[in-house]
């Protein structure tokens, strides 16, 4: 946290932001009782979905999003359990985590002191595909692939990859030194968390330092590249819109 009078890591242009941990703002919302968020990327921005903080302050039970709004959770701590229509509660272990899909009758039961990643955004049906079912897994438990070939940097895919499908959910461990083999630009927007590590990000023409924690809007077309630094891994969890025709929204 850093204390220097009128300092922040924290910067936004027009087609990225970086919001870093000294400049979170806790809120309480009339949906989420007995809980703080904070609220990393929203549309305010020009993202085309959500990606907030979540910390129970007592136990509670959080209902499930509006009708047409699918939701990701990664569990961080404390105890979250999962209800969707009428199958067994699934508890999240460590980094656990849940794909409940637009329209399901879902909650969130937390015990004090759970906290949790979220991310929603309104789903993109497509005619004549059946939408996606609720979808739990952990990511200890997911298989990590090289990417471009480079074992120094492992993808690990948390949703299945069927049409059903409009997001993909990715997370990307660096090992020191490694980087994106080149600086990306395309149509998906990205949001993104560092779960432990550091780096450097490129944001167009502009380069950061970010820190486990930090938190990254990418716009469509926004340049972007990164690179660890430090001794350690370099881990984080990016979201990306998928599988969808950008000509239709």
């Amino acid at each position: 946290m850093r204390t220097s009078f009128g300092e922040t890591r924290s910067a936004f242009g027009r087609r990225y932001a970086v919001i870093s941990q000294d400049s979170h703002e806790r809120v309480t919302l009339p949906l989420w009782p007995e809980c703080g968020l904070v609220h990393l990327v929203t549309p305010a921005l020009g993202a085309d979905f959500a990606l907030f903080l979540v910390t129970a302050d007592r136990t509670t039970t959080i209902p499930g999003p509006a009708e047409d709004v699918e939701r990701f959770v990664l569990r961080q701590d404390g105890t979250v359990r999962i209800g969707v229509d009428d199958a067994p509660t699934q508890v999240l272990g460590d980094e656990g985590y849940a794909f409940l899909p637009a329209g399901c009758a879902s909650r969130l039961d937390l015990t004090a002191g759970a906290a949790m990643i979220v991310l929603e955004r309104r789903y993109r049906g497509v005619a004549d595909i059946a939408a996606p079912a609720p979808f739990f897994g952990a990511i200890p438990a997911v298989t990590a692939t090289p990417m471009k070939g480079d074992a120094r940097l492992m993808l690990q895919k948390l949703l299945p990859e069927g049409t059903a499908f409009d997001m993909e959910i990715n997370v990307m461990d660096f090992a020191p030194g490694a980087s994106l083999p080149y600086v990306e630009t395309h149509f998906m927007e990205h949001g993104l968390i560092l779960l432990n590590g550091g780096g450097i990000y490129r944001l167009e023409d502009a380069w950061f330092p970010v820190d486990t924690g930090d938190a990254i809007w990418m716009g469509p077309f926004c340049p972007q590249w990164f690179g660890a630094i430090g001794h350690g891994q370099a881990r984080y969890l990016i979201y990306k819109n998928w599988n969808r025709d950008p000509l239709h929204g």
